[in-house]
């Protein structure tokens, strides 16, 4: 069998850099715009009802959420821990301009300079798959991506697609994941490679 996440547990919130864990275990961060499903994948990916908690008002969580997430190889019994890393989701907060300017200045900081991140997801409404703020994240980190850090596109909701539509977006982006968390489509494939990127050090898709 493939290695699977057999346990996963919330383990801090932090406001900035300096109020992360210690650096040194193998990050994945997840980053994307509010309501594009990001909640409902950390859940589904770590086989958690309620672990990663929506809020009902988007733009609202302004925290990064750190949990330890624990993969297990069948074969060996090898146990590997993770932290996967809740970015707060962009495109809708409704806060003050300073606000917003100092909490983006905590994200920037931290996706730049945190050295344990092994892995960028992030996840785009397969609906709409050309929106320009998440163009705009992309080539962000483009810019400062490390040689040891892989960037990974992931599609949600990709159940509300026709087979025509999937097509489209796999032929613009063929390294992209189309995820349903509804139908649970795309889910192990996502929890494979995220073990095979960041514990086996396999090349970027």
């Amino acid at each position: 069998m493939a290695p699977r996440i057999v346990d996963a547990s919330f383990l801090t919130s932090a406001s900035k850099i300096g109020e992360a864990p210690a650096e040194g275990i193998g990050e994945v961060v997840f980053l994307g715009r509010s309501n594009v499903g990001k909640s409902s994948l950390l859940n589904s990916l770590t086989h958690r009802k309620n672990l990663a908690k929506s809020s009902s008002t988007p733009g609202k969580t302004r925290l990064i959420n750190y949990f330890d997430v624990v993969y297990k190889e069948d074969e060996t019994g090898e146990k590997y821990h993770l932290h996967f890393v809740d970015l707060p989701g962009f495109g809708y907060a409704k806060v003050s301009k300073s606000m917003k300017y100092e909490w983006q200045k905590s994200l920037n900081e931290f996706i730049r300079n945190r050295r344990t991140i092994r892995l960028f997801v992030h996840l785009r409404d397969a609906r709409h798959p050309h929106e320009p703020i998440d163009d705009e994240v992309k080539a962000y980190i483009g810019k400062f991506i490390g040689p040891d850090q892989c960037y990974l596109e992931v599609f949600t909701k990709s159940d509300k697609l026709k087979q025509k539509e999937i097509g489209q977006i796999l032929r613009e982006r063929p390294g992209a994941i189309l995820i349903s968390n509804l139908k649970k489509r795309g889910i192990e494939k996502l929890e494979r490679l995220v073990f095979d990127i960041v514990v086996k050090g396999i090349p970027c898709p």
